[in-house]
């Protein structure tokens, strides 16, 4: 692939952006792989414990190039759901380096996560246990070669609020259905639940959760989950990863036995490097505030509802002329489509260019094609160079599968 010489670190200054842009078009999604390799680094370095191993929640970001990224670094992959094993293993994961935890799937889907070569699974429930054990038993009566001994794990219920995962009260029923089968229960997964900054919610349940793994008797490995948070709002308290690696390492380090230990960041591993480029086509004032139409729609970024609603938005126009309150609007006739409110910017005129930051999780990996927009581009600034690394759709993706 033609790769492009960028002539200074690419860190989306308004040259930049209007180069990408003409070559790509707008809107573009632009991920910085050297923001993301020193994410990666810092997060790697800040635990200790020397049994640890890094699993990248791909939910957040499946593009290929990406977990590339992830792979070179010598992190694995965590998967929700069989279509994150997939992608992971042609990104060039071993499936041995692949955890799965996910719920409900069904015969075909469980039997496909075995098939592909998946060992190590957490799982959300016992009728998920047993359903494993069932293909696990079937696959070893009518394969030609058994598949290699599982690592079963189980998620571990941390409220009532909560439909993941069992409680400590269904260990002896799990042990008993594993043990049936051939095989333990090795592993407690530990999720405190999607995007917390708050690392005291994490470090202050480590001694909780250790008591209660250890009730495991076949006990191996500690999956203490992901959930990790990052702060889109940049002067709001973000998760301290230094503090949250010296407890746990602390703490999983005085246990009397080695115990790996598996940890799963996703939106606060790769947030921070993807930035989504949209350009002005449309600008209204309402007495004071300014209304901003772009070229892009709320369906390409993070579901609002699901993930929060604040992302920082920025304009590259070289200006420093007085800010107003400005929404930035999409481009669909849905009412709620706007990509920010309350905004600082100053006036902008067409073909500015805006900048939505942070998107790097639940940006692309959620978009849609709500109200038949097709998705943007993606492309990748790494090394003082950027390359193309998901083509544009275009209307004909609209038809895809229809029978016509």
């Amino acid at each position: 692939m033609v790769m492009e010489k960028v002539t200074a670190i690419p860190n989306l200054e308004l040259e930049l952006a209007q180069e990408l842009l003409q070559v790509y078009g707008s809107p573009l999604y632009v991920y910085n792989g050297d923001i993301l390799r020193q994410t990666i680094s810092y997060i790697t370095k800040a635990i200790s414990y020397p049994h640890t191993q890094f699993h990248f929640a791909s939910v957040t970001n499946s593009n290929i190039a990406l977990l590339k990224i992830f792979k070179n670094a010598g992190w694995g992959l965590h998967a929700n759901t069989p279509g994150d094993i997939y992608l992971g293993l042609n990104a060039g994961f071993y499936a041995g380096d692949i955890v799965y935890s996910g719920s409900n799937l069904n015969w075909e889907e469980m039997e496909q996560v075995l098939g592909w070569g998946v060992t190590t699974l957490n799982l959300d429930s016992i009728s998920q246990l047993r359903l494993c054990c069932e293909v696990f038993l079937f696959r070893a009566k009518t394969q030609r070669s058994k598949d290699a001994k599982l690592n079963i794990g189980l998620r571990l219920n941390v409220s009532e609020d909560s439909r993941i995962g069992v409680s400590s009260a269904d260990f002896d029923e799990a042990v008993s259905i594993a043990s049936a089968a051939g095989l333990k229960i090795s592993g407690l997964h530990f999720y405190r639940g999607t995007g917390t900054n708050a690392t005291t919610a994490f470090t202050d349940v480590i001694d909780a959760v250790l008591v209660i793994a250890q009730k495991l008797p076949d006990w191996q490995y500690l999956d203490f989950g992901g959930g990790f948070g990052y702060p889109y709002h940049h002067d709001n308290v973000a998760f301290d990863w230094e503090i949250f690696g010296n407890k746990l390492s602390t703490r999983i380090g005085n246990l009397d036995k080695n115990i790996n230990l598996v940890i799963e960041p996703g939106r606060s591993a790769i947030a921070g490097c993807g930035t989504l480029l949209v350009k002005v086509v449309s600008v209204k004032w309402q007495g004071e505030r300014q209304i901003i139409g772009v070229d892009s729609t709320i369906a390409n970024i993070a579901v609002i509802s699901v993930h929060g609603g604040y992302r920082e938005i920025i304009t590259l126009k070289n200006s420093t002329s007085e800010k107003y309150l400005t929404d930035v609007c999409g481009n669909t006739t849905y009412s709620r489509d706007y990509l920010g409110k309350n905004c600082q910017l100053p006036a902008l005129k067409i073909d500015d260019i805006i900048a939505i930051l942070d998107v790097g999780a639940y940006g692309y990996a959620m978009s849609s094609h709500f109200l038949h927009r097709p998705r943007p581009a993606e492309v990748l600034l790494e090394n003082g160079t950027y390359h193309l690394i998901r083509k544009r759709e275009d209307y004909s993706i609209l038809l895809n599968n229809q029978i016509m």
